[in-house]
């Protein structure tokens, strides 16, 4: 019972480290030329080696000379692996935080900006900031959601699975890992489908369920030949697992291939590799060496598992104990910073939903101002038109008003002409009747003289 306890402690502590090898396939995510991408993707190669920072101050300078943003954001996104093995945590944030801003509201770019924060976030749990990684998460999550971008869920759903598993929950990390695989090929970003196939079975082992371990192992093989980093992540996933299952013989097997591999120390971080040189010296019964190995370890909840059980298997108990007490206090230790963080991203949350909530609510005012605003221009345009209406009706009535006045006065004056123009000519017509009748009278005078 002991010694499964021990092997299952050592299961949990080995695999933290193994998903940080980064992705299956190096894209060209920024559309850069051909040799700078292959001077990136030599530098994606060997991922925490000192070298690249280097390369990326070189490829972060040619962006700066050709005032080009993809360039600085590759040669951040090589620096900030190598300043996590160093731990010097506050640069590697620093480059992160100048992608981000780089990166802010460009559309195109936003798988390479998702694939960085999800590399990013794997370091930060590792490092212990669990809350800061599942925040980067749920903000990873709205703006994908904003922006229906499924590459951007599946990165987030790889996130949260990985602080499940942090937090030893397999079960939720398998449910969120499959949430993952499922956005994976909605995306159609299939290349990322053996690291998914990879963690769960990591989950598996943990649960010591070896058989489904092996068949997610076996379906992440079938991509190695197709990318020759995924090699060495299934190799030392077999190695633990034929450890889980004490096949000796075979762990050996997977251990000379993975130390043979020339990747293996440029891909994998070196707390990762002190994990399987004493999980294969322990295999092979040679304590003492195993021992100081694990004392280079740099992970306390590591380091301590590992000793307990180095200790158990040589039967030195009283040391094992003191291992086991110390490993205690780590996890009492972890387990109050895990509540804390718990509390804390609650309480990021909750303000985050009250930030969210009070942006509805100035919005809601603001559509209601704009509401009333347009309710008020629609109701002076209307008072406007009635207005104007009412203005031209009115000119209207007095125009034929002063019409009919002007009318009238025309029709008087008309009839007094006619009246002027009847009485000048009853006055021409009595005028002719009396100048006819002096003519009759003088016309009789004549005829009466001539008679005499």
């Amino acid at each position: 019972m002991l010694r499964a306890r021990i092997r299952a402690a050592l299961v949990t502590a080995a695999f933290l480290l193994l998903p940080l090898a980064g992705s299956a396939q190096i894209v060209n995510r920024m559309q850069v030329d051909h040799d700078t991408f292959d001077r990136y993707a030599y530098g994606r190669m060997q991922l925490f080696n000192p070298q690249n920072l280097r390369l990326a101050d070189s490829l972060y300078q040619v962006g700066v000379n050709r005032d080009d943003l993809r360039y600085k954001c590759l040669g951040l996104s090589l620096e900030f692996p190598v300043r996590f093995a160093q731990g010097d945590y506050e640069r590697m944030d620093e480059a992160v935080g100048e992608i981000k801003e780089l990166l802010s509201g460009i559309k195109k770019f936003k798988p390479f900006l998702y694939a960085t924060i999800h590399e990013y976030c794997q370091y930060l749990i590792h490092a212990g900031r669990v809350s800061t990684a599942m925040l980067e998460a749920r903000a990873m999550e709205r703006d994908a959601n904003e922006m229906d971008n499924a590459q951007g869920k599946m990165y987030s759903y790889r996130i949260v699975g990985l602080i499940q598993s942090y937090r030893s929950n397999s079960h939720l990390a398998i449910q969120n890992f499959l949430n993952a695989a499922r956005y994976c090929r909605e995306a159609r970003a299939e290349q990322e489908l053996p690291n998914l196939d990879i963690m769960i079975a990591q989950e598996f082992i943990r649960q010591g369920d070896f058989q489904m371990a092996r068949e997610y192992c076996d379906s992440a093989e079938f991509y190695q030949e197709y990318f020759p980093t995924l090699r060495i992540k299934v190799l030392m996933t077999r190695g633990y697992l034929y450890n889980a299952e004490g096949d000796r013989e075979n762990l050996r097997k997977c251990y000379e291939a993975i130390v043979a591999n020339p990747l293996y120390k440029m891909q994998v971080e070196a707390n990762d590799r002190y994990e399987m040189d004493v999980c294969y010296l322990r295999s092979r019964r040679l304590f003492e060496q195993a021992l100081a190995v694990a004392d280079s370890i740099s992970v306390p909840r590591t380091r301590h598992t590992l000793k307990h059980g180095i200790f158990a298997d040589r039967q030195s108990w009283d040391s094992a104990y003191k291992e086991l007490n110390e490993l205690m206090e780590v996890k009492d230790s972890i387990y109050i910073k895990v509540q804390n963080e718990d509390l804390a991203i609650l309480d990021a949350e909750m303000n985050n939903a009250e930030l969210r909530a009070e942006a509805i609510r100035e919005k809601a005012r603001h559509e209601a101002e704009a509401e009333r605003l347009r309710q008020q221009n629609r109701t002076t345009i209307l008072l406007g038109f009635l207005v104007m209406f009412a203005i031209a009706f009115f000119s209207i009535l007095i125009s034929q008003w002063q019409l009919r006045e002007n009318l009238d006065d025309l029709k008087k004056k008309n009839n007094q002409s006619v009246i002027a123009r009847q009485a000048y000519q009853k006055a021409l017509d009595a005028k002719e009747a009396e100048n006819a009748m002096k003519v009759k009278i003088l016309q009789n005078r004549k005829s009466s003289t001539i008679k005499l």
